[in-house]
Order: structure tokens, then sequence, then C-alpha cells
């Protein structure tokens, strides 16, 4: 009864509110991090593929037209959380304000405070009754943004003594602008530009440089009778389970163990990021051929940088493939653009309320071929110039039970397939089931679906994840994962196996206050590095990583947040150890925010390395590593002059106690501190 009378009492409040219009609030990447990426261990460029998950996350959905696919994107929902909002979507008939998710069964007050800042409730008599124009003009959710980056001290590719070809041509700032206009569901449009620290900014048609050495634009509208797609322009697909068409969205095993298991099939988006790499240029749609049967396809034609040598018959070939997007010597330089790449793929799908399956087709081609250079490890790795992949995905939801699996095969013959099960068993337990199976021979360029390791190759594995949500204040939540590789790996010369496994203890006494503690250990073999002959040997390596952390409001304007975390590392009878310790302090006065952190770290080797998220200007993603022994600060002044323009600066600075230099070869910086500064500016029409 008490449940009838708290529906009837939101819905009546939201009458009287759905006339006003109430701040969107902005999305705590802090919180992101913490609640869905795992462990970072591996060299990948965190930041580029966080942001771009921030790009997509930052622009809200509209509660009364986002499918179940949309929401369990935001990877806050359970299964049966997603099916309680649609069925009272569909009961209701709509929702009139965000504030209407408090009428919603199964809905607690700690899931709507982390849901708000992506979701939003748009005036449907704006669409309907105003031409697309009209909606672009008035549009709230449009934004420009200019950004400065510079660290203060200077690298060995700036000095004069650098030999010519090693010199980096441009200054040592970083620039940076985006502009965007969206509504979702509806339209969106914009532009990204971007030149990094030691790029020329040069005007260059013969080698398609256009002032900036990066920049991105797309045009998309949706929702247009059978038209329910349509991309132009620099765009990235996501369907299935990314076995052969995924984006680039870099979540893994983390603290959330549920939500991030299964991929989202989202299909066709704008691509707005940074990163210059992974992205597709060229059209992209989405066409209702029947009721509940769609075809979507893609053409995408761009360049990519490459290291072209001369190959047997005069033929050039590809030795390697960069992907740091740094133009900035002649070495550099040389990789830019050198080989095209084009895309083709279409999808047949259907898709209702419960079932959603579909065929795929997919295929690349380069204008050189692949030839890497032959080591123990990558005999397998793809070589020639084109790549196809045919598969088959099929999701299907039965009350509070989802089932999710893709299958897929390339040419010379490899084949992958994965299936699994998210489940709420219960109000109060969660979980997670899936299996995963990707040959040595299977190649597919974009893909992006759970794995171990950074590709969708080489790897068989089971993972079960359980959360179990005691009240709204605890909660633990776990995972183990079980996998191996039947083929060799970087630093793995032999077929191997592994195991890991995660426990998180969350307890949230108020809503001001939240405190965690979290445990994983994983066990991977490696090659003996005290093994100096020809035939290697393998030892089992053994590392655990900790994470303790209070997370508290003082006040409504004074937040403090304390953060112990760690890691060891055993092979061969010797452990390595590594530690942080950090203090972040958060104030709001008046038009400011302030946000500051201090931290001290000690790692023993690059092994126990520690990588921390630090807060940015808005939608920038900050996670370095801390590495050795050192101090390392922050500041980040945020002012509001208006409801309309943002000004952000932030200055970090880090010293090193350990070392005389900072980095290595062109990147190397003389002495041990280094300090970087950043300047970011918003506008919103």
């Amino acid at each position: 009864m008490n449940r009838y009378l708290l529906t009837l009492f939101a819905m009546l409040c939201c009458r009287y509110m759905a006339a006003q219009e109430y701040p969107q609030p902005d999305i705590d990447l802090q919180r992101i991090v913490d609640d869905l990426y795992g462990v970072q261990d591996t060299d990948l460029n965190y930041e580029d593929l966080y942001e771009n998950v921030a790009q997509l996350l930052a622009r809200p959905l509209d509660l009364n037209s986002a499918t179940a696919e949309e929401l369990r994107f935001c990877k806050i929902l359970s299964e049966d959380q997603i099916r309680s909002l649609i069925d009272y979507r569909e009961t209701t008939g709509g929702f009139l304000s965000v504030y209407e998710l408090q009428a919603i069964p199964g809905l607690e007050l700690s899931v709507i405070y982390r849901l708000m800042p992506f979701v939003k409730v748009y005036d449907p008599a704006s669409r309907l009754h105003t031409s697309i124009f009209s909606r672009i003009r008035n549009e709230s959710d449009n934004y420009f943004i200019t950004r400065y980056e510079r660290t203060l001290q200077s690298s060995q590719g700036y000095k004069a003594e650098t030999p010519a070809g090693d010199r980096f041509k441009g200054s040592q700032d970083k620039l940076c602008m985006r502009f965007r206009c969206s509504r979702p569901g509806d339209f969106s449009f914009g532009f990204s530009a971007k030149k990094d620290a030691g790029e020329q900014l040069t005007w260059n048609p013969v080698n398609k440089q256009y002032g900036f050495d990066y920049i991105s634009f797309h045009a998309q509208l949706q929702n247009k009778g059978r038209l329910k797609n349509l991309v132009l322009g620099d765009f990235q697909s996501q369907f299935g389970q990314g076995l052969m068409i995924g984006g680039i969205f870099g979540m893994g095993k983390g603290g959330e163990t549920i939500t991030t298991t299964r991929r989202s099939n989202i299909g066709h988006l704008p691509y707005t990021s940074f990163t210059e790499t992974g992205n597709l240029h060229g059209l992209a749609a989405t066409i209702e051929v029947y009721r509940h049967i769609y075809t979507s396809f893609f053409y995408s034609s761009t360049s990519r940088d490459a290291a072209i040598a001369d190959g047997e018959d005069d033929l050039s070939i590809i030795t390697s493939l960069p992907s740091t997007g740094l133009h900035r010597n002649t070495g550099e330089l040389a990789h830019r653009r050198q080989t095209g790449e084009q895309r083709s793929g279409a999808i047949l799908h259907y898709k209702n309320e419960r079932f959603d399956a579909g065929i795929l087709y997919n295929r690349m081609e380069l204008s050189h071929p692949v030839l890497k250079t032959a080591t123990l490890y990558n005999q397998f790795a793809f070589q020639g110039n084109t790549s196809e992949q045919a598969g088959i995905y099929l999701n299907y939801t039965w009350q509070n039970v989802t089932f999710f699996s893709e299958a897929a095969t390339s040419d010379r013959h490899g084949h992958a397939y994965i299936a699994g099960l998210l489940g709420s068993l219960t109000r109060h337990l969660d979980i997670a089931l899936l299996h995963r199976n990707y040959s040595c021979s299977y190649h597919a360029s974009y893909s992006n679906a759970f794995a171990e390791g950074s590709t969708t190759q080489n790897e068989s594995g089971t993972y079960w994840g359980w959360k179990y949500t005691f009240s709204r204040r605890l909660a633990v939540a776990g995972y183990l994962d079980l996998f191996q590789f039947p083929w060799l790996k970087y630093r793995i010369y032999a077929p191997s196996t592994g195991q890991e496994w995660l426990t998180r203890l969350q307890y949230q006494p108020s809503r001001k206050v939240i405190l965690f503690a979290q445990l994983r250990e994983e066990v991977k073999s490696r090659n003996n590095a005290a093994d100096t002959s020809t035939l290697y040997t393998q030892a089992r390596g053994r590392k655990y990583n900790y994470w303790l952390q209070c997370d508290a409001g003082i006040t409504s304007a004074l937040r403090l947040k304390t953060r112990l975390q760690g890691s060891s590392y055993s092979i061969d009878n010797h452990t390595t150890r590594g530690i942080a310790l950090i203090q972040d302090i958060s104030i709001r006065i008046a038009r400011w925010e302030i946000t500051a952190r201090y931290a001290l770290f000690d790692t023993d080797d690059y092994d126990n390395r520690q990588y921390v998220y630090e807060n940015d200007v808005w939608l920038a993603f900050s996670l370095p590593a801390y590495y050795g022994e050192g101090m390392r600060k922050y500041i980040l002044l945020e002012y509001k002059l208006n409801e309309y323009i943002s000004f952000w600066l932030r200055y970090a600075y880090t010293r090193y106690n350990d070392r005389t230099s900072i980095g290595a070869g062109v990147d190397q910086i003389d002495g041990n501190i280094r300090s970087d500064v950043k300047l970011q500016a918003r506008v919103k029409f």
C-alpha cells in the first residue's frame, strides 16, 4: 500500500514541477572511475580511452525515449531496475520530470542520485511543433570549449642540441577545441580539433593538414520516420558484444562487477573524442525495414598512421600501425596518414521489447599489406591488407534475467564466441555469468569484447560476478575470472593459464559519506627473467591490489576524500611493493569550486605503478601512473561566471626523489620536477 501512495504522491508533485526548469547536474567522473573501471595494468592511453566514454555519458538521455540498451550503457541500473523504469514509463505515458524517478519501485534514492546526471526529460512540444532549425537554435544542450595545456619544463625534443630529425617542429603548447549541439533521439552535430604539444599549426593540403593536426566533425539525425539513425562524418559503432564491431569504450573488470560485463547494443554514435585512432569516417545509417526489423550499414574511408618499408618485389609493406597520434618530429611525421583504410559493414537485426538478434558482416581493406617482423609470439598476428568477419548475435530478456551472446568467424579460419547471463535473482542479489573463446587466428581490428587481454584473440575464460545489497547503506560485490591463453603472448613464450578475483565492500552511512574497501588478486605466467637460454621457462606472477577510501561531505560546501591504495607483485620468490596515499579536498564558495590533492607514492618497480584518477577540467580525463618515489599535488579552480560561461584553471606538480630525469628519449625532462598547467573555457548557448 505504501508503494502505491508514494507513486501517487510523486506523480502529483511532478505535475506541478513539470513547468519548471531544473539545472542538469554535471557527471561525477570520479564516481564513474571508482565504480566502473578496473585496476589498470597495461600501457594503454587510459586518458583518451575514458575521455571517449565521458563524452558519450555527458549527453543526457531522454527518459521518455531511452532504450534499454542506452540505459544499460550508463552502467548504473540493474536489469530489474531497467525493467521497472520501462514498465513505469509505459504505464504512466511518460515522465514529466526526472524527480518522478522516486515513484519507480526498486529505485532507491542512492541510485537515483547517481542516475540523474545522465538523464533528462525533454518537452515533447519543442520537438513536435517546431522545425529542426528552430530546435537546433533553441536547444540548451550545446557548448563550445577551448583548452590550452603546457608542460612548463622543456623535454629533449625542444632543445637546439637535439638532432634535427628528432627535434619537435612545433611549440610546447597543446590546443584543443570542441563544439557540439545535440538532443538525444533527435539530432547532433559538432566538431573537434586538437594540436598536441610539439606539433605544428600549419596549412598543408598536400599532407591533409588544415591548421590543427587532428580535426573531427559529425552530423546526426535520428527518428525521422523509417530513418532511425543517420551519421555523416566521424562515427563509431557497437553491435552485439563487440566481437566484430565495437566502439572505443575501454571498460573492463572493475568495482562494478555486473553491469560492465555486457556490452550495450547501441548501434552508430557520433565520434566526438580527441582520441585520434579508432574512429570511422564516412556514413552510417539504421533504417526500419518493417515493424521490428532494421538494417544498419556503414562505409568509412580514411587515412591511418603507418610505418611503411620496402618489401619483396618492390612492394611497400606496413611494419607497424602507430596509435599515439603524435606527429612532432621528422620520424613521427613520416608515419602520418601513410595508408588508406576502407571499412564497410552491414547488420540485419530484429528487435522488440525483450528479443534482439542480428546478422553482421564487416570488411576492412588497407592500401598496403601488413607484414610485421616475426617473433615467437606473433605468428598468428594479422597480415595482409584485407580482413573480413561475419557473425550473429542474440540477446533475450525474460523477467529479471538477460541472456546475451555473439559468435563470429574471420578469414584465415578464425572464430570467436561469447555468451553470458545477467540476472536479479532477488531484490538484493544480482549475478553475472560469462564465457568467451577467441581463437589464435581470429582477427577483428575494431573489436571491443570482454577480455583479459588487450585484443579479442588467443583467449578463453569464464567469469562469475555477484553483488549483494544488504540495504541502501551496505553492499558487497565480487568476481572470479578463470582464463587461459592457448598460444604464446608477449613475455609469455608458452601456452598459459591465469586467474583473477576481486572483492569490494561499500558502506554509505549517509548521503554525504561513502566508504569502500577493495581487494584484488591476479595470477599470470611470465617468462623467467633469470633465464638467459634460448629455451624460455615460465614463472607464476601473483599481484595484489588493495584500496581503502573515505569520501565525506563535511558540509554542503566542503568535501574531503582520503584514499590509500597499494599493491604487491611476487615472482621467482621475489616480492616488490607499491603504495600511494592521497588526500583530496573540494570547496564551493559562491561561484567558485576549488579541488586540490596532495599525494605521496613509493613503488619498488614498474609492476607496482599506481594508477590514480585526478579531477580535471570539464570532460577531460586524467589517470596518471604514480611510479617511483615522490610527491604529486594539483589544484583545480572552476569559476562559473553565469549559467552559460565557465572557466577552469589546473596546475599540477610532481617531484621525484629517486631520479635526476623524467621520461626517456625525446620526451626526457632534465631534473626531478615536472609541472603542468591547463586552462579551459566553456560557453553554453
